[in-house]
């Protein structure tokens, strides 16, 4: 069931545009790509840090909430190793903030005394930082 629900995610996201083209994103999009250079428009979500003089808008997104000084730098997300989850509270876990890191807790399932492992797959996920402006409505 996981591995199903993990494959509908990762199709969804890889399929939802034909090619990733910042003219149609919105800044702030996080993707998935799994080529080894970010597209243009686009950058790795590497924790890098963005000058708010050149990316303004992306800044007015995301705020100092991945790091940066908030005067002259921002911080892009950094998801190098890390599964993004939504902010808030789900049934049976600890609520999760915006822009929070938490160390996930690793759990053996096993019917019969094995553990059981979820394979991994390397890909990047990037960042829209040239795109339209989301609105609110």
């Amino acid at each position: 069931m996981k591995k199903l629900l993990l494959i509908a995610i990762l199709f969804t996201s890889l399929s939802y545009t034909n090619e990733a083209s910042a003219q149609d994103a919105m800044l702030g999009e996080i993707k998935l790509f799994a080529g080894n250079f970010a597209p243009r428009g686009w950058a790795f979500c590497h924790g890098q840090l963005l000058p708010i003089s050149k990316y303004s808008a992306v800044f007015s997104l995301l705020g100092t909430t991945y790091g940066g000084d908030g005067r002259t730098t921002f911080a892009l997300p950094d998801l190098r190793g890390r599964v993004p989850v939504s902010p808030g509270t789900g049934p049976g876990h600890s609520p999760v903030k915006l822009g929070q890191i938490s160390n996930g807790k690793s759990v053996n399932e096993s019917d019969s005394g094995n553990a059981k492992t979820q394979s991994t797959l390397g890909l990047n996920y990037i960042i829209c930082i040239q795109g339209f402006y989301p609105s609110r409505s």
